[in-house]
């Protein structure tokens, strides 16, 4: 890039456009011309002769058969064994098309009365020198032929090749990844050719920074990379150089890829983009093929910006996996990705953006400074970033009085910007079914509801029983997280089924926060417990609503003992593994195993010795809400204030903090309780949050 380019100067190239590439598929059509030529009109029509002659090969009994063709070709056929003869030596030759019919030894041409004529005469003859040599005469086969124009023949062939050639094309362009790609009618030719998307100043993307809200942090590192393309001189004055690439990482659904979007309706330069699998193909050498055609084109219309969806598509790290004196196709388009990038003979002028959900699997060597030199973390956003994401997506949208996107923020903590988008849906969707002109308040429950545990069954059929146990399951959720100083406060629980098979659920809204403490995290196991350990108080049997409760205590203790160090027999150790460099060992010996598994199940057991204790002291208030929960199916945080107290810490819930105007971020948690397996686990890092496995049903 021309770092002395002024800042009001066009930043796209005026290089005039390359003259057409020599389309291969012309030598293809000549060859396939030839090859109906050759087909038929074949190189050895036979010899040219004469009746006289003919007669004699007749009397020596050398011919086999006489055709004639439209009344006036003769064609003659010699007999096999004749051809030995040296009298034929100038026939002895293949007597075979490509098509592989026998082709005639001699022609000549007559009219068919004449040849009857000649013939009959000849007959006449033979008959009156020996009855052997009438025989041998008569024995000749007379065909007559009648062939029309070959040119209507040739067109069928050429149909039916040019049908065939379509069909083999089109499986070609499956393979190649579809038709729509940059090789265009010569896909199959052109399958090396770079199937990145170009957004210049013909193409402008309408997406822009205000469309991204949540993202500030990193709207600040990527609009700097815009300001330094159109402003390149307030940047290199100073003895800057611009980034060569920018890594943007974050979970699903946080708005990578619309900020990509953003920067290429921002940036005054040429945008490629294309994802990590346009690289990755069945044929060997194609993915490098196409990076170097990708960074040709780009390096053609500098400077530019190139954009990589899901790069660990073909950045994951080299040499695991690979079998011994294989050639893996993925670690060789890397490896062609690592020399563009920052190689012996980079050019500047070409800036990398790139997105990952998985950033622990990618290529060292891809992460370095000079390839991407930052790497913007896009997490899920806290409460002011859902506010705003919420105003970006009620924008439009006919909305009652009582909408808050502030209110709306802080009762969906946890929801990526995809979650949130779906809910804004979800709710329109749901009012328009009722008939209804604006959206309101109830509108999003019910959307949240959905989208946190899925479509509500009202039609199941369950049994009596069963909705008794579901009833004490979620009441002993529910009060033994009541009575429970650092258990998450609770907004919500139902017994209305959910979901595949999630029979009921309870809402929670904790703060948010980061470092965990082992009192905390005891307090939310024994919650988790409760629903099991109500269960064995009130029938004196369990059941599998339980399943997923035992999932995520069991995450949570082995994550204490191996991962936090918060077991004093283990001891202040760590064996998360991060990168993967233990996936087939343990980093511990068996004795250590064992120690862990003995400690993982003397935590879970003092969790639930201690919930078994608390719902004993208030079976009452157990009783009470199981009852209220069969009579109502739903109950909120009031209901449980006016059934069984307020609860006896001083701590603010989320909703107590939202109406006295703290500013206090927050965070849904839900957890949910199946029968089966099925549940949503929303879940985060493990080195950022001890309570990573809390579920949202």
């Amino acid at each position: 890039m021309d770092n002395q380019q002024q800042p009001n100067e066009k930043p796209f190239s005026d290089k005039k456009p390359s003259k057409p590439r020599f389309n291969m598929w012309w030598i293809w059509g000549i060859l396939l011309l030839g090859f109906v030529i050759i087909s038929f009109f074949p190189a050895n029509p036979g010899k040219k002769t004469n009746w006289n002659e003919v007669e004699k090969m007749i009397v020596s009994n050398d011919v086999e058969k006489i055709e004639i063709l439209n009344d006036r070709v003769v064609k003659v056929y010699l007999k096999k064994e004749a051809l030995d003869n040296e009298k034929y030596k100038d026939v002895k030759r293949s007597n075979n098309s490509m098509l592989g019919d026998k082709m005639p030894e001699y022609y000549f041409e007559i009219n068919k009365e004449a040849f009857n004529k000649a013939y009959e005469n000849l007959l006449v003859q033979q008959k009156a020198t020996s009855e052997e040599a009438y025989n041998n005469a008569k024995a000749v086969v007379i065909d007559y032929e009648y062939e029309s124009d070959s040119s209507g023949t040739i067109l069928y062939w050429l149909f039916m090749i040019g049908l065939f050639i379509l069909i083999w094309s089109f499986m070609m362009r499956r393979m190649g990844g579809g038709g729509g790609g940059a090789g265009g009618p010569g896909q199959l030719f052109n399958i090396g050719r770079s199937k990145a998307t170009l957004f210049d100043k013909n193409t402008k993307v309408n997406i822009t920074f205000k469309d991204v809200a949540g993202l500030d942090e990193a709207k600040v590192e990527v609009m700097e990379i815009v300001d330094f393309l159109k402003q390149p001189k307030k940047y290199t004055k100073l003895g800057g150089k611009i980034p060569k690439g920018a890594l943007l990482i974050g979970p699903p659904g946080t708005g990578k890829t619309l900020l990509a979007k953003a920067v290429a309706g921002e940036a005054n330069v040429p945008f490629f983009s294309l994802s990590g699998s346009d690289f990755v193909e069945m044929f060997v050498g194609v993915g490098a093929s196409r990076v170097r055609d990708l960074f040709r084109q780009a390096k053609e219309k500098a400077p530019c910006i190139i954009f990589i969806d899901e790069i660990d598509a073909i950045g994951r790290a080299r040499g695991k996996n690979l079998v011994s004196g294989s050639n893996d196709e993925r670690e060789n388009t890397l490896n062609q990705l690592l020399t563009e990038m920052d190689g012996f003979g980079t050019d500047s002028g070409v800036i990398i953006l790139a997105a990952t959900n998985r950033p622990d699997i990618l290529d060292s060597a891809l992460l370095r400074p000079g390839r991407f030199d930052r790497q913007i973390s896009i997490d899920k956003p806290d409460l002011n970033g859902r506010e705003q994401i919420f105003k970006v997506h009620l924008h439009g949208k006919a909305l009652a009085e009582d909408i808050d996107a502030k209110k709306l923020s802080a009762q969906t903590p946890g929801f990526a910007g995809a979650e949130i988008a779906n809910v804004c849906n979800e709710a329109a969707l749901i009012a328009a079914r009722h008939n209804k002109e604006k959206i309101d308040m109830q509108d999003f429950q019910d959307a949240i509801d959905r989208v946190i545990g899925g479509l509500e069954k009202k039609n199941k059929l369950i049994s009596p029983e069963e909705k008794n146990i579901v009833a004490y399951h979620e009441a002993g959720h529910a009060v033994a997280g009541w009575f429970l100083e650092f258990a998450d406060p609770l907004v919500k629980v139902s017994i209305v089924p959910r979901g595949v098979a999630a029979l009921g659920y309870a809402q929670y809204l904790p703060k948010e926060q980061y470092i965990y403490r082992t009192e905390q995290l005891m307090d939310e196991m024994c919650m988790t417990l409760g629903g099991r350990a109500a269960e064995d108080i009130i029938f004196g049997k369990i059941s599998t609503g339980a399943q997923n409760d035992l999932e995520r205590i069991t995450k949570m203790a082995y994550a204490m003992v191996t991962i936090y160090g918060m077991n004093d027999k283990v001891g202040q150790v760590s064996f998360n593994d991060s990168t993967g460099e233990f996936a087939y060992n343990k980093p511990y010996s068996e004795k250590t195993a064992d120690l862990i598994d003995e400690e993982v199940r003397l935590i879970i057991q003092k969790a639930y010795d201690r919930t078994k204790t608390l719902l004993n002291e208030r079976r009452p208030e157990l009783e009470k809400l199981a009852h209220e929960l069969l009579a109502k199916e739903i109950l909120f945080q009031t209901d449980l204030e006016s059934i069984i107290g307020k609860r006896p810490f001083d701590h603010k819930t989320n909703y107590e903090s939202f109406v006295h105007g703290d500013q206090t971020q927050n965070q849904a948690v839900i957890e949910s309780d199946q029968t089966t397996v099925s549940e949503t686990a929303t879940t985060s890092e493990p080195s950022e949050n001890a309570a990573d496995d809390t579920t949202q049903a």
